[in-house]
């Protein structure tokens, strides 16, 4: 009971620390008058995936390297068939299929990535693999904030927002706190975990890829809700892509270069589904340039259906 009630606790820090460090890191972007673009899919993107980010780190600090894994590529999946499917199942969803196309392919690269180098690696990911993760996103990012700089941006927006902001040394200040609540919370969630699956005799990929991975994704599951209910549906995708390319690239990049990811041959399924996810999502966007609240339901549906299967065999 204790290692659940760490889980619990472990999870409420990490959400509100997600939510106050993204809300800071909004602000003083907004306050260095960055535009609104950039914001939403560099800032908000890493912030509501700064959980997984945590979570993975610590876990390959700490030698376990299965929950490492599995927390991205659960996650990556549960964003994109589950917060993406259950937005249009609530509400047929509209999209500008040139905007995020690319990103897309991107996060599908990433995947693709991820089990070329396990093939390579046979048993686990060598360091320099993960130092190309990192590289390309660091490349990606580049890209990404050049091609947004070209772009005019709401600068008079930004302008007004900045003048009804807080005080800019308490916006740096929660967002510290905000961190420091993610980094306590994102311990308490490893070494429950942890023990968790030791206690119920379960793998760490299968908490990872379920309990872990789920809680981790809260973040962007409340971001994606609010931003699409108020109609801002290439942003809430976006933010939603740029977390799952931020998780595959950045996060298991990093956590690959403090301790070589051992990569069981299950998660190559794991991860073979996520790219088969993302071909689905993207081929409903396309047909129509929207999510019908059908397709939305099956995304749903799949997910679920996943999720069973690889608790159950």
């Amino acid at each position: 009971m204790l290692e659940v009630l760490l889980l619990v606790i472990g999870f409420a820090l990490l959400i509100k620390g997600a939510d106050v460090f993204v809300n800071a890191s909004v602000g003083i972007a907004k306050k260095l008058k960055i535009p609104t673009v950039i914001i939403g899919l560099t800032v908000v993107a890493m912030g509501t995936s700064a959980p997984e980010a945590v979570i993975s780190i610590t876990a390959s600090v700490q030698g376990a390297n299965a929950l490492a894994i599995s927390n991205v590529v659960g996650s990556n999946i549960f964003n994109l068939l589950f917060i993406i499917g259950l937005c249009a199942t609530i509400k047929a969803q509209n999209f500008n299929v040139r905007q995020i196309a690319k990103d897309f392919w991107v996060s599908i690269i990433g995947a693709i990535m991820l089990i070329s180098l396990k093939i390579i690696g046979v048993t686990h990911i060598p360091r320099w693999g993960s130092l190309i993760l990192l590289l390309s996103f660091i490349v990606y990012l580049i890209i990404l904030i050049r091609q947004a700089m070209r772009s005019q941006g709401d600068e008079e927006n930004i302008e007004k927002e900045t003048k009804k902001s807080k005080p800019f040394p308490l916006t740096i200040l929660f967002a510290i706190l905000g961190c420091g609540l993610i980094i306590v919370g994102g311990h308490l969630v490893v070494e429950s975990a942890t023990e968790l699956a030791k206690a119920i005799g379960v793998t760490e990929r299968i908490i990872g890829l379920t309990v872990v991975a789920i809680g981790t994704s809260l973040p962007e599951l409340v971001t994606s809700l609010v931003a699409f209910k108020k109609g801002e549906n290439e942003f809430a995708l976006g933010n939603i892509i740029g977390s799952n390319i931020f998780n595959i690239m950045f996060v298991l990049g990093v956590a690959g270069l403090i301790s070589p990811l051992e990569f069981e041959s299950a998660l190559m399924i794991d991860t073979a589904f996520l790219i088969l996810g993302s071909l689905i999502a993207l081929a409903f966007i396309y047909t129509k340039k929207r999510l019908a609240r059908r397709e939305g339901l099956m995304m749903v549906l799949i997910y679920l259906a996943y999720m069973t299967f690889i608790i159950v065999q």
